[in-house]
């Protein structure tokens, strides 16, 4: 009885692991298709507007099977007008910016400054929350940015400018997220991941459409039908679908090992750009993604237990890759 126990257990382990893992490459894919879409003569403006429209349903399908399955509680007003203002900085504003910045940029750059959102969560704790950061997180710190600026190097060598505000652009992103994260953490204890998820979402259809519309009226109806067929791949494939293994996979194995997964998120998205986009690899990009994996690593494995919140992680863990 014991060892089918076991074997039971090691099974949900390695399907936990798996799911993260693919969950991880498939966020990684999002990218590659922006990218893609941009040689169709898409805009990020465009191009966000439909991710979000075809995405929403979606998320609504899978906030209506959670309701069946246990009942929630109301939200008020004000949580609403929170989780309004959450959906623009961390799914709207984060996104936007993203896709502006990857005109500039090679994915595998981009993918790899995303990763570095903990450590600007990390960051603007100690800054402008006093929260304490060891010294090994300090040595993570480093570590993680000089591997983002020798990987940035290799993209300088060929755009030259258009890297550094491609660049600043996806850090500017990858902030806004950390502040999304940052503000999260105590919403989703009272109020649940999938409800804040399927809210925050909401509001940036709002205003990815809205800035569609001032931006050009007909934009969103007018694209060629590749566009449409790789928004849906992006709103399904590299969106709400890697967003529900991750949440089973932190169920079932936890946010520490989930987020050790996602370091195959960096590297297929290098590997995606190079067969997809005929993006060049070299050592110099190989060896900075290593050192910002390390520092990663290093992150999750020194984050002493005692000071996690495990709702929070689940809501950290859950959002990190989705719309960025």
């Amino acid at each position: 009885m014991q060892s089918a126990s076991s074997a039971h257990h090691h099974q949900r382990y390695l399907y936990g692991i798996l799911m993260a893992a693919v969950g991880a490459m498939l966020f990684s894919g999002k990218a590659v298709l922006v990218k893609l879409a941009f040689t169709y003569g898409a805009n990020a403006e465009t191009l966000l507007a439909l991710r979000m429209l075809m995405a929403l349903p979606l998320f609504l399908a899978i906030f209506w099977w959670e309701t069946r399955r246990k009942p929630m509680d109301p939200i008020t007003w004000l949580d609403r007008g929170k989780l309004f203002f959450l959906g623009f900085l961390g799914y709207f504003l984060s996104s936007y910016v993203d896709f502006l910045g990857l005109q500039y940029i090679s994915v595998g750059l981009e993918r790899i400054v995303l990763y570095l959102t903990p450590t600007i969560v990390l960051l603007i704790s100690y800054f402008g929350l006093d929260k304490p950061i060891s010294r090994m997180q300090w040595y993570a710190l480093v570590v993680g940015y000089v591997g983002v600026f020798v990987v940035f190097i290799q993209d300088a060598s060929s755009t030259g400018l258009h890297a550094w505000l491609g660049m600043l652009l996806v850090f500017g992103s990858a902030c806004s997220y950390a502040l999304y994260m940052i503000g999260s953490g105590e919403m989703v204890k009272r109020i649940g991941s999938v409800r804040l998820v399927v809210y925050a979402s909401s509001a940036s259809m709002v205003f990815s459409v809205i800035q569609s519309t001032l931006h050009n009226p007909r934009a969103i109806f007018e694209q060629v039908a590749a566009i449409y067929w790789l928004s849906l791949l992006n709103a399904s494939l590299c969106t709400v679908i890697p967003m529900l293994l991750i949440m089973i996979s932190i169920n079932r194995i936890g946010s520490p090992l989930v987020a050790q997964a996602g370091i195959l998120g960096p590297v297929s998205t290098i590997f995606l750009g190079y067969f997809v986009l005929s993006e060049p690899i070299t050592s110099m990009q190989i060896g900075g993604m290593i050192l910002v994996i390390a520092a990663m690593w290093l992150l999750v494995r020194n984050d002493p237990p005692t000071k996690k919140s495990p709702n929070s992680q689940k809501s950290g863990d859950l959002d990190v890759e989705l719309l960025n």
